[in-house]
This record gives C-alpha cells, structure tokens and sequence, in this order.
C-alpha cells in the first residue's frame, strides 16, 4: 500500500480514541471546560449510561458566537497561546482536543451565552461535520449536549459496557470532580433521578464535602494534613490505620485542583503507611498538593491522569515526610475510639521518664514503682486524662490487659503493644551510630542449618547495626559476643533463631520494604512478650505507660490494632443500664 494523507474525518477519530474512552471521558472533558470558564453551578444529565446523552450546563463565561466555529476546530484553545504558557499551565484544558474529538464520534450541540453579549448562539457537529452557526434561547453560561457517543464508529462501540457499568464509571468521576472544587456546585442526574447534589455555602465546604461524597464515617475514622515548604503545599485527610480497605477504592489525589492517578503520589503514601498498615490492606485519603505550575507537567498523558513533577525526588521526599509526621502521632489518646484525634493533639507530657532505660525492655517498671511511693497512689489515676489507656486491673487470658480509664473500659493486646515499643525503640537505637548493646564475657552459641548461616553471614550489616556482634563458629554454629541491651536476661539463643527463620521464609508477614525496617521488626515481634506470660499489675501500667509515649503505638509492626475502648455509654448500653 503506497503511502497517503489520511482524510481529514478519520484523522479527527483516531485523535478522539486518545481522549474519549467511553461516556466518562465526555462528561471529564466537559465539566473541566466548565470549571475553567469559572463555572459556579455545574449540572449533568445522563441518558442510557452517557451513551444516549451526555449534557453539561454551566454559569461560567459562555463563548461568543463569533468563536463557536473555532472552538469546534482541533487544537484552538483560549487556554494557552505560546511555549512558556504551556510550561505555566494552570487550567485543567488547554490543548483544544475535547470538543473537536467529541463532535467527530457523537452528534454534539453547543448553546452559549458569553459575558456581554446580547444573544445566545449555537453550533452543532454531527459525526465531524460542522453546521453553521445560529441564534438560541440560553441563559448566561454554556450547554453542551452529546447525543448518540460512538454512533458512527461502531468498533469502538462495541466496547462500551452496560448502561449501569457506564454510569457507575461516570458517578465515580463526577465524586472526584465534587471533591476537587468545593467552591462550585454540581449536580449528576440520570433520567429522572438525582444522583448526586452537592451544593455550595454552608456546611457543605471543606470537610462537608467530603463527608457527603465518603460518608461521615470517613471524617470520624480521619486525620488532617497541612503541610507546606516554599511553593508546595499539601492538605487534606488520611484515614487512621484502622479505617483501611480491601481495595483501593477511597483513593484521591489532587494537584493543583486536577484529579490524578500518579504512581509517584501514591508511592510516597504508601511508604508513609509502611509501619502501621496491616498486610494487603490499602490507606484511605483525600490529598491535595499545590503547587507552582512550573514545577510540574500536566502534558504527560493523553487523559492527563498522570503528571511529571520538575524534581520528582524531591516532591515524593515531601508527601512522604508530611504523611509520615500525621501517622507518627497515631498513639493512644483519650478519644471515642482509638486514634480519632491524636494528629495535631501533642500527647501529654510524660510524667516518667519510661523510654530512658537502656537495659532491657521491663527495667521501666522499677522507675513506675518509685514514681508510685512518691505518689502515695498508682501511677496515673484512672480519672486522669493524662493517661488514655488508664490503669491495668487485671490480665484476661494471658493476651490482653483489660484497663480502667476515665471514659470506659480499655483492652490492650500486651503482644501488639508491646511489639510496637520495642520496635520505635530499635529504630531509634538504629538510627545512632552506637546502639546500646552488652559485651559478653562468653559467645553465646546459636545451631542453625547451614543455608541459614549464609542468610545471616549476608545480612550481618543489619545485625551488627542493631547491636549484635557475630562470628561464624563454625558451618552450622553462630556465636553472638555482643547482644543489644533489650534482650539482656532473655532467652537470646532462640529469639535469634526465630528471626532468623522469619526473615528467610518472611513468616512473620511484614510487610516493610527495606531490610533494615525488616528486620527489626522481626527482631520486635520474636523479643516482645508472648502469650500466657504472666505480669504484675505494675507491669502491665508500664506497658501501657510506654505506649502513651510511643509513635504509631496504635497498630503493631503489622498493622493491626493494639487496643479497643468500649465506653461507659457502650457498657450501659449491653446491661440495659440508663444513667
């Protein structure tokens, strides 16, 4: 076949599969056009999943009628006219794709009324072909109407799905469009029925709106996020560990007001997670980064879902710092439930010294003693909000710590607690170039299978960064000459073992990246107590004392849950008790 030019008609669809997928795609491209016309009110109406109809009415600045035919045309656009604009740009359109593609695979109307004129006007595009241009009844703004998507392109019709897939694809993206502009009103019908009505004013802004696209339970189950650094900013809500899904489904990015789907973002978020989140469970988040226009590129991809920042390095370090400073508050606070306001609420000032031992992990508990005899009293009364996990009063099947606190009544998993403290405090001692550690007078002698001794041979930088010192006895034989200084007076030979076969069969189900963060929580789960070990009521007030003091001590190393409350209200509530 000898090479030609492609006619004119079929140069415009082969242009429209890059930017018009399916229904969704019409609506994306319309509402943003509103959106960048300054639109206050943004209606949508649908018919048989966006395939019959797809009509967007806006209150932005309208067209002039003069420019009607041009804004049918491919790449004309009154977003951008030069290089340095393209560099800058701000608006969610600007490559003058959206009407032109739409008009070569659908039957479009557009009506509009621009600022000044006198009268409303109107063009139409069937299929590619572009009528004259005519007078109109219209208020002031824009109406584009869409009617018969893919009709003369039956290949790519063949591909639309169901009208309810459709407009369950198109819901979707119009939650997205609400939670990026709280300052316009929109609204989604399909037929007859509202779908979705968010208005604007009153106590649907901010954090209204994204009550009502997510739910309340979302805010309740929420942290705040404000963070800035020269010209990039990020706010918005995190959902606490707790509130993780099975699918990734309450995802949401915005940078500068456009919603996206960037690996980038979302692997700084990920990371930011990696300490709390439990194993195949995804975070919940509404973020939104700002930030100068120059600095990222929004030309990236056809649909523009993904961008590409100037310094990509630096804006994940950014996102991930900010998010990882939140989920660090995540400790016990005295809330309704577990963490719902420990961001921006800085713990209460410990009144012990507990994360000051160096010896071992219960070495805390002489210090609660003395603090008690000065006292006359236990360490933090139960009426106290000083200490939202209470006071220990009993040990319930040799695994939880039941607790007395001044809104309820407090379970700790004494494993998962405890397994978080000592995981902190590794990572902290990891951090500095001189763990504390013990020097022993004789090796202790650990057997292992000889693949394992390998394992640990090519790992002994982690070792001996946490505090031990390793020599190879022989084949199968490790011998330990230094130890760090939470494990002195315990069974040392077996929790190194059991890390040992942890970290090479990964039973202990981490689900942390690095090898370092890897091990350590390994090394935090083998050494934090066990199940049916016996403790002392000053014990466990240790416990949860450190607890209180520690970072993300709401979920273990694997991310589940370290303590429940169930408040008087509940407990009332389960005896028929009326207060």
């Amino acid at each position: 076949m000898t090479i030609r030019v492609l006619p004119s008609e079929l140069i415009d669809q082969i242009a429209a599969g890059e930017v018009i997928e399916r229904p969704a795609s019409v609506v994306k491209e319309l509402v943003e056009n509103s959106l960048d016309a300054a639109a206050r009110r943004i209606d949508i109406d649908i018919e048989r999943g966006g395939v019959g109809l797809v009509r967007v009415r806006d209150d932005g600045r309208g067209i002039a009628a003069a420019e009607l035919p041009i804004a049918v045309s491919r790449h004309a656009t009154s977003k951008i006219g030069s290089l340095e604009d393209l560099e800058a740009v701000s608006t969610l359109g600007f490559r003058g794709e959206a009407l032109p593609s739409i008009g070569s695979v659908a039957r479009q109307r557009v009506i509009s009324l621009a600022e000044g004129a006198v009268g409303a006007s109107e063009i139409t595009v069937d299929g590619g072909k572009v009528s004259s241009v005519r007078p109109a009844a219209h208020p002031a703004g824009t109406t584009v109407e869409v009617r018969d998507l893919f009709y003369n392109v039956p290949a790519r019709r063949k591909f639309v799905r169901s009208d309810a897939t459709e407009l369950g694809h198109i819901a979707r993206l119009v939650e997205r469009l609400v939670l990026s502009r709280s300052d316009v009103g929109f609204r989604l019908r399909s037929g007859d029925r509202v779908l979705l009505e968010a208005p604007v004013g009153g106590a649907d802004e901010g954090a209204g709106r994204i009550a009502r696209i997510l739910g309340e339970d979302f805010l309740g189950r929420a942290v705040p996020v404000r963070h800035q650094a020269g010209p990039v900013e990020i706010t918005g809500w995190v959902g606490l560990p707790t509130a993780s899904r099975a699918q990734p489904d309450r995802q949401f990015w915005f940078v500068n007001g456009r919603s996206v789907r960037d690996r980038l973002l979302m692997n700084a978020v990920r990371l930011a997670y990696r300490d709390v989140l439990y194993h195949g469970r995804y975070p919940t988040y509404v973020l939104y980064l700002t930030l100068d226009p120059r600095l990222v590129d929004v030309n990236a991809h056809p649909s523009k879902l993904e961008v590409r920042f100037r310094d990509g390095r630096q804006i994940h370090e950014f996102v991930f710092r900010a998010l990882e400073r939140v989920l660090a508050d995540t400790r016990p606070a005295s809330a309704a439930a577990p963490a719902a306001r420990a961001v921006f609420s800085p713990p209460a000032e410990a009144s012990l010294p507990l994360l000051a031992s160096a010896r071992n992990s219960w070495s805390v508990v002489a210090e609660v003693r003395g603090a008690e005899a000065a006292a006359g009293g236990p360490v933090g009364v139960w009426g106290s909000d000083e200490h939202p996990l209470g006071v220990a009063i009993a040990q319930l099947h040799g695994i939880y710590i039941l607790a007395q606190a001044p809104t309820g009544l407090v379970l700790v998993d004494m494993h998962a607690g405890h397994e978080r403290v000592l995981y902190e405090r590794l990572k902290a001692a990891n951090g500095s170039a001189r763990p504390a550690s013990q020097q022993l007078l004789e090796p202790i002698v650990v057997d292992l299978k000889p693949h394992e001794m390998d394992a640990v041979l090519e790992s002994r930088g982690e070792w001996e960064q946490a505090g031990f010192e390793l020599d190879e006895l022989g084949p199968t034989r490790l011998g330990l000459r230094r130890i760090p200084a939470l494990l002195v007076g315990e069974d040392v030979a077996d929790i190194v073992a059991a890390v040992v076969r942890d970290l090479e069969g990964e039973g202990g189900g981490h689900h942390l990246e690095g090898a370092a963060d890897k091990f350590l929580g390994t090394l935090a789960c083998r050494t934090a107590i066990h199940a049916n070990r016996r403790l002392t009521l000053t014990e466990m007030n240790a416990l949860l004392r450190q607890m209180e003091a520690t970072e993300r001590a709401n979920q273990c190393n694997h991310g589940r849950p370290t303590w429940a409350r169930l408040s008087l209200t509940e407990l009332d509530q389960l005896f028929l008790r009326g207060r």
